[in-house]
């Protein structure tokens, strides 16, 4: 099911470039959590889709970046020429993966040096999609009949609801959680050939190569919770791995992901001189309204003009929920959409929730604090009550 390691996303890419420069001995785990398991239905036993999911990770890990898809990367101005010739070597692992099942779950387990283990977690979740895709009691033919019907809706709403001189803008997001590869190829062409004016790309490098469309991505979750444990006090771990973003990529890839110790304390260490180095946020998690007011209000605090800045939204938009949301605020600062599984899955059946998150670095636990309740991810309650403390207690202070 997956037959590329560019079949990812892009802010892996970024990421593992960052992480062979700054960080090339830093020791991570990941976890796998299915949300929600409890909604899904398999034609199969659980055992016999965990020796399919192994089948595919075995196939996962026999493949390497092709000489036209290093190339193509090579193209891309901030990716440097050593990151391209270790791209020219990489080789997933196999010994650093396992599953099992736990408690009637299926358990994923991902464990060794960050720069080895980084490309796993979006291939792994997209192969445990298209499996449950092929595997939850519905023909292909049918779902992909409801998904042609969804899609050909939701364009139909988007250009009458917005205009091009609105500058509604809006990426495709959907690799982690799509039916098949096929199904995204094909919502991606559809997209290019009827609202390419309003289409910024994807996250998806190999769709992008192949369709010549833009890559798009920065930085994800696990960038920051890994700066909880490689040094800096963990009140700092947040600004630190902003720094360490921006020496790497000098004014490139500007977009600050938001919400991985809560936006308040975002806010905190995303002071005058990070707001004016970074050319806006992302949010992932909460109230996207209010997140968005009170990102203005602090660029207005900090003596920036909002309107010079961005705010990019994923969190499981729909077109719908993004136009409004555009409607609301296009005035008021530049607004974008990245916009994943009511796009990618949204073919009549629930789609799975799928996550794997950082849990451990350095041997140590990090975590990710969510603006909302069901989107954290720590297993060290011990470490998590600490990390609250140490956000609430630098939010009351005042320096």
């Amino acid at each position: 099911m997956i037959y590329s390691l560019l079949d990812t996303d892009f802010y892996k890419l970024t990421m593992m470039q960052v992480v062979l420069h700054q960080y090339a001995s830093a020791w991570v785990r990941y976890a796998f959590k299915w949300r929600n398991w409890d909604e899904m239905h398999l034609t199969v036993s659980l055992q016999d889709f965990k020796r399919q999911v192994d089948a595919e990770i075995d196939h996962l890990c026999e493949l390497r970046f092709t000489d036209d898809e290093v190339n193509y990367l090579s193209g891309i101005r901030f990716f440097k020429p050593d990151f391209i010739e270790y791209l020219r070597l990489f080789q997933l692992n196999r010994k650093y993966i396992n599953t099992g099942i736990d408690n009637d779950r299926l358990h994923v387990n991902i464990e060794g040096p960050w720069l080895n283990t980084i490309l796993y977690e979006i291939p792994v979740l997209a192969l445990i999609s298209e499996l449950y895709s092929s595997l939850h009691g519905v023909d292909d033919a049918t779902w992909q009949k409801e998904g042609r019907r969804a899609l050909k809706d939701n364009v139909r709403f988007l250009l009458k609801a917005t205009l091009e001189e609105q500058r509604f803008k809006f990426a495709e997001f959907g690799t982690r959680r799509r039916a098949s590869y096929a199904w995204q190829q094909e919502v991606l062409r559809y997209l290019v050939d009827k609202c390419e004016d309003r289409l910024v790309g994807t996250s998806n490098p190999h769709l992008a190569m192949k369709l010549g469309i833009r890559p798009i991505g920065t930085m994800a979750h696990e960038f920051l919770q890994a700066h909880q444990q490689l040094g800096p006090r963990l009140v700092d771990s947040q600004k630190v791995a902003l720094q360490c973003w921006a020496d790497e990529y000098r004014g490139e890839l500007g977009i600050a992901l938001s919400d991985t110790m809560g936006f308040d304390k975002f806010l905190k260490d995303f002071d005058r001189f990070f707001a004016l180095l970074f050319n806006g946020c992302r949010q992932d998690s909460g109230d996207p309204y209010e997140w968005t007011e009170k990102l203005i209000a602090h660029y207005q605090k900090m003596r920036i003009d909002p309107r010079t800045k961005s705010a990019i939204y994923s969190d499981g938009l729909t077109l719908k929920t993004a136009v409004d949301i555009f409607t609301r605020f296009h005035d008021q600062i530049e607004t974008s959409f990245g916009i994943g599984t009511h796009l990618t899955n949204d073919c009549g059946f629930v789609a799975p929730q799928v996550v794997i998150k950082m849990v451990e670095c350095n041997h140590k636990p990090v975590a990710k604090i969510s603006d909302s309740q069901d989107k954290g991810m720590c297993e060290d309650e011990e470490f998590l009550d600490y990390l609250n403390y140490v956000i609430r207690e630098d939010i009351n202070t005042e320096y």
